[in-house]
């Protein structure tokens, strides 16, 4: 039986990841208005304050039934949100496996925000979940996302052709997996 997800924070080093939630619908318009941030995302830059709380009712939704759970990142003792981390989907009944999706602020890239963050949540995913198996799905493109998962011992399993629409065309789609220990 796993945690309620909706109540799960979690201190990543110099980092805490609180579940998104309403008063973070600012923070996250800034975020996600930025084309370089949403880029290889399957949204658009958000143009407005509704487009930043559907997101966070969304994340909200997921956590309450279990189903997935998004952090909001920011540095320990700042109220600012610099990105966002977690779990977009998780099976637990039949596969015990969580998808990794994450995202961050164009002004931390390159800083190792991510590098120090995700052992975190991988270990959660492993050892509070008791999840087999981490993914993630990566959009053709964003390398990136592809150094820091495989930093971090993801393999890259495939590709699927046109796997997803999006911004009005179809996007291919790299799988990338890890078991647990």
């Amino acid at each position: 039986m796993i945690p309620p997800l909706a109540d799960q924070t979690l201190t990543a080093g110099p980092y805490s990841l609180i579940p998104l939630a309403r008063g973070d619908a600012p923070d996250l318009l800034v975020l996600f208005r930025d084309p370089t941030v949403v880029e290889f995302m399957d949204i658009e830059p958000l143009a407005n304050l509704k487009g930043a709380k559907d997101i966070i009712l969304w994340a909200q939704e997921m956590a309450e039934r279990n189903r997935g759970l998004r952090w909001a990142i920011r540095r320990s003792g700042s109220p600012t949100l610099i990105g966002t981390v977690g779990f977009n989907t998780l099976e637990l009944d039949r596969g015990f496996r969580g998808e990794i999706a994450y995202d961050l602020a164009q002004a931390y890239w390159g800083q190792g925000v991510m590098s120090e963050i995700l052992p975190y949540v991988m270990a959660f995913g492993f050892e509070t979940l008791g999840l087999h198996r981490l993914e993630a799905m990566v959009t053709v493109g964003n390398l990136r996302s592809c150094r820091l998962l495989e930093r971090h011992g993801f393999t890259l399993e495939g590709q699927l052709k046109d796997h997803a629409f999006w911004k009005g065309r179809f996007w291919d789609q790299l799988v990338y997996g890890r078991l647990a220990d």
